[in-house]
């Protein structure tokens, strides 16, 4: 691996967790890694279930133009902290309750939704965020998060998608 990177042909994100780097054209240097991807790496590397949170979700889902300062995942691993090339990765151990959705689309709409509070979930956002998800995926998020403690939200989705179900 060390040959590799001393290559340029990967790069060493952290300890055990390297990327392909992407270069930029335009800026003239590499891009820094994925953050999703490489929170994603640390789940499988330590077997860990995790879900993005808050504001790191409404930057995901387009619903915020802000630059998240530090990228936080609910986890059912201990809570741990990373430095990624000056970016901080930040895990929190949560109860089993608020993770394991079958798919990551629902945990990011979810948290998303959560954070931007009920009050402030207006027809501009549900659009944005019905943008975001492939039509296919959209009715396998809305079952398989019907028995949620979070099913509130949800139901949301469902109404602005014309759908009585929910």
């Amino acid at each position: 691996m060390s040959d590799l990177v001393k290559e340029g042909k990967i790069r060493r994100v952290c300890r055990g967790i390297y990327d392909y780097p992407k270069y930029s054209e335009f800026l003239k240097q590499d891009l820094s890694p994925e953050i999703d991807q490489v929170a994603r790496a640390f789940a499988r590397k330590f077997n860990w279930r995790i879900e993005v949170l808050g504001d790191t979700a409404l930057n995901m889902l387009g619903l915020s133009t802000q630059v998240v300062a530090k990228y936080v995942y609910l986890s059912d691993g201990p809570n741990r902290t990373y430095d990624i090339l000056g970016t901080t990765l930040e895990f929190k151990k949560s109860s089993l309750k608020n993770i394991g959705f079958k798919y990551k689309e629902s945990s990011l709409i979810v948290q998303a939704l959560k954070t931007l509070g009920k009050e402030r979930i207006t027809d501009d956002v549900m659009e944005s965020i019905r943008k975001r998800i492939e039509p296919k995926m959209y009715s396998k998020i809305l079952s398989k998060t019907h028995n949620r403690p979070q099913y509130g939200y949800m139901k949301l989705l469902n109404k602005f998608a014309g759908r009585s179900d929910g």
